[in-house]
């Protein structure tokens, strides 16, 4: 147990011959101090092994020196890989990081009104969760700086794909390798969260249009996340009475699933079976995935700086930057025999 008494600012103030506002002021890094006066105290800071309380800091400066990200699914690999880009730049920043998991909408719009409060935190990511007109309004009106990622709103700043664009892409190239019978399996496209789903959705019937493929409706399966879920999903597509030669995944750890089938069925891949993924996750790459790299750690990256330009009123709102999209060519898609 520690008996020596805890130094106070008050402490410095003495050492250094100055009041304890201006102790204060050095503290808080102001440009109101002479640098004869900064050292004098700085000294006194290191003799007298003096480390401020954070929470009177945060008082006096009128921050609370904490960002706030709100996002689902804190456990699958897309989430993971866009924290570590937010992580990657808080981590040389003053700031603090709170995360806020978000399991239905209820919970998403409480987080949205108690968050939205100066007292709480000082800036806001929000990932794959798209605010309404009335939340976004109420986001500007309390000017808690708020970035999106993966979502967007005209009103605020946001970093995203093009999914829509992903969609095609993913498409194009099984079309390109010959396969004209193109199944999507994907996650519930109609949810409040990740609305990328359906726009990538989208992106797919477009090519089939373009290349003229008919639709089939019973080569589209959706259903709850996960890569169990995916593997069940597409065992009962794969033994339809005529299955597809090739599907689009609308992400990495659904196309995992897929091989998962594939693999159980005795459907060799790619020889039989072409699967695409979307994301970019560190697993695709084990697997040695073809995907369509999003750049989940970029788009943590750029939303955050972003969000720390908006702090320190560098851009105003909206803005909106895009992440690219990178077709990754590995050993899961092959030309139609």
């Amino acid at each position: 147990m520690n008996d020596q008494p805890t130094t106070t600012i008050r402490d410095v103030a003495r050492k250094a011959k100055v009041g304890v506002g201006t102790v204060s002021r050095v503290l808080n890094d102001s440009p109101a101090v002479s640098e004869e006066t900064r050292e004098k105290v700085l000294v006194a800071i290191e003799e007298l092994d003096y480390r401020p309380n954070p929470i009177a800091r945060q008082l006096s400066i009128g921050r609370t020196l904490t960002i706030g990200i709100i996002l689902p699914y804190l456990t699958l690999p897309s989430y993971i890989e866009r924290l570590r880009g937010v992580q990657s730049v808080l981590v040389d920043s003053e700031y603090d990081l709170v995360i806020f998991c978000v399991d239905d909408p209820a919970q998403r719009n409480a987080y949205f009104q108690d968050l939205s409060r100066k007292s709480r935190v000082d800036g806001m990511l929000i990932v794959s969760l798209p605010p309404n007109d009335e939340q976004a309004d109420h986001f500007v009106r309390s000017r808690i700086p708020t970035v999106l990622i993966d979502s967007d709103h005209s009103k605020l700043c946001c970093v995203v794909a093009d999914d829509v664009e992903g969609g095609r892409i993913a498409t194009q190239h099984l079309i390109d390798l010959g396969h004209r019978k193109v199944a999507y399996l994907t996650d519930f496209m109609e949810t409040p969260f990740h609305p990328a789903f359906r726009f990538r959705y989208q992106g797919y019937r477009e090519i089939l249009d373009k290349a003229e493929i008919p639709f089939r409706s019973d080569y589209v399966m959706q259903g709850e996340r996960g890569r169990q879920n995916a593997r069940t999903l597409a065992t009962s597509l794969l033994t339809l009475d005529d299955p597809p030669s090739a599907v689009f995944a609308s992400s990495d750890t659904s196309a995992i699933g897929v091989l998962d089938a594939a693999h159980d069925l005795g459907i060799k891949v790619p020889e039989q079976l072409s699967v695409i993924g979307y994301d970019g996750i560190q697993e695709a790459a084990y697997h040695n995935l073809t995907t369509v790299d999003q750049k989940l750690y970029d788009s943590g990256i750029k939303g955050t700086q972003m969000l720390l330009d908006l702090l320190a009123n560098q851009v105003k709102p909206p803005c909106k930057q895009y992440v690219s999209l990178e077709l990754l060519k590995g050993s899961t898609t092959a030309p139609s025999m």
